[in-house]
């Protein structure tokens, strides 16, 4: 089955379901694999719960037209992702870093939802399941989405980002943590900068701290929208609180390392054109 065609059933159904333990009515169930399982098995399972279609990839478990036979059911979620991108008339904004991805994924959300009708990541779900499955559970009608993406091997992120189409592009920070699966830190830097290569590429922008000199120098020829000036606030102690233009904006986070967090929220929803107060409401 061509992926268009795919779509046209997607578009019909209730979204897309990968465990018949919290399968939605009217779903089409993905059979996907992994070392200690075969989504196959639980093809029939599947539709005796309520799927309108399975999507399989072993011809031996398709037993009539709701059981769908590809290749690869996981390249095909992916594929079927990256299809219903190019219908979404929305900006993208992708979101990757060693540290912090998830909190200012949520505060980006949290702000940009003041104003207008915002999807995101759910969770953590940021690899190359859960980006199909982000992009997949985004209506046609949304205004902003936000992705976020992990990896743990080098290419993961070029690979995410073509399948999101990335329009807007955020590295919350490149650290040290995580080396196993990369081998080295440069390599961690090379996989992180697979944003900024793709933004780099398809000449769009990035948002940038100043204060970060690393991503400074890996971003010099790219359309970049910089963080203002801010300063952590020396009277407030235990939770984030900054202060950006003489304003103070206390959150109810822990730790200051959560301030660069703020900022990068604080940055994309001025850029949107969301009235301060709103920003700051939501981010306090």
């Amino acid at each position: 089955m061509k992926i268009d065609q795919l779509h046209k059933i997607y578009l019909k159904s209730s979204g897309i379901s990968t465990d018949t333990r919290n399968l939605k009515q009217n779903s089409i169930f993905f059979a996907l694999k992994g070392e200690n399982f075969d989504g196959n098995k639980y093809a029939t399972q599947a539709i005796e719960k309520g799927a309108s279609f399975v999507v399989i990839d072993n011809p031996i478990y398709k037993l009539d037209n709701r059981y769908i036979l590809v290749e690869n059911c996981l390249k095909s979620l992916q594929k079927l992702a990256k299809h219903h991108r190019t219908k979404l008339q929305c900006p993208v904004i992708g979101i990757t870093g060693t540290n912090g991805k998830t909190t200012t994924k949520e505060l980006i959300y949290t702000t940009l939802n003041t104003t207008y009708k915002t999807e995101c990541t759910n969770g953590n779900l940021n690899n190359d399941i859960g980006v199909p499955l982000t992009i997949l559970s985004t209506p046609l009608d949304t205004e902003m989405l936000i992705v976020e993406m992990g990896a743990n091997h080098l290419g993961e992120i070029k690979f995410l980002c073509e399948i999101a189409q990335i329009d807007y592009g955020i590295i919350t920070n490149i650290g040290k943590a995580h080396l196993e699966g990369f081998g080295s830190y440069k390599n961690i830097i090379k996989t992180k900068s697979e944003l900024y290569q793709y933004i780099s590429k398809n000449n769009k922008t990035i948002f940038i701290n100043k204060k970060d000199d690393l991503l400074m120098k890996l971003s010099e020829t790219m359309n970049r929208e910089f963080y203002p000036d801010y300063d952590n606030n020396p009277k407030k102690e235990g939770n984030s609180s900054v202060i950006i233009n003489n304003q103070i904006i206390n959150s109810k986070l822990i730790g200051s390392y959560n301030n660069t967090n703020i900022v990068a929220a604080y940055t994309i929803a001025k850029y949107f054109k969301v009235k301060e107060d709103k920003i700051i409401n939501s981010l306090e």
